[in-house]
């Protein structure tokens, strides 16, 4: 694995933006910038996930019955597909929250596989990405291939 430099922000003190991370380095993979940036970025996410949980509840609680069973049946669809997109978010929490943990733990930016970098561009598209491009794409192949 890369070493990390000392860096941690930019001169002012603000966070990397996309931009500036993109022109970095290989040599400045993962050093102490681009893992705040991405640090900011998987918290701002966690705490998306949970005001979206948050609002869920409320909303669910304030549901009125409606006699026309037309209505209900609506209402009671919306419900089915907002519990259904909560129940997905639930799942990128837990994602989240582990890439979170795999940052504190120097590990963030790391294939599982292969111990390569995944990339910066990858992990900006999905920061809570485990594998590199690759990695990702053979496992998929094995999968539709065998079934795993």
């Amino acid at each position: 694995m890369a070493t990390k430099t000392s860096k941690t922000t930019p001169e002012n003190g603000a966070l990397l933006t996309e931009e500036q991370i993109l022109k970095m380095g290989e040599k400045d993979y993962m050093n102490d910038a681009q893992l705040a940036f991405f640090k900011d970025r998987l918290q701002q996410l966690e705490r998306e996930i949970l005001r979206n949980a948050d609002e869920t509840t409320e909303h669910l609680r304030e549901t009125v019955l409606v006699p026309d069973p037309a209505d209900r049946a609506t209402i009671e669809e919306e419900h089915a597909l907002e519990l259904r997109t909560r129940d997905r978010e639930r799942k990128l929490l837990k994602k989240v929250q582990q890439s979170i943990a795999a940052i504190d733990a120097g590990e963030y930016g790391w294939c599982e596989e292969t111990g390569e970098p995944i990339g910066v561009a990858r992990l900006l598209a999905r920061p809570t990405a485990t594998l590199s491009l690759e990695a990702q794409q053979r496992r998929e192949l094995k999968q539709k291939l065998y079934g795993d």
